[in-house]
């Protein structure tokens, strides 16, 4: 089932070959991005140890460097 659409998708190496598993389609893969990019999609901070902008306030060391 696609999560997007709930449409039965093919597996990624089945017959026919999906290149867009676990979707259904393209678009469906799409419309999941999409969701990621604009926020609706989210992994919430549990322990709220981290806050946006960390890698900017974290000192620079020579080993970063690579």
């Amino acid at each position: 089932m696609c999560p997007i659409c709930a449409r039965e998708a093919a597996p990624q190496d089945g017959t026919p070959k999906n290149p867009s598993f676990p979707f259904c389609s393209p678009a469906c893969k799409l419309v999941d991005l999409g969701k990621w990019l604009d926020g609706t999609y989210r992994i919430p901070d549990t322990d709220g140890s981290s806050s946006e902008g960390d890698d900017e306030q974290r000192p620079r060391r020579d080993e970063d460097e690579g």
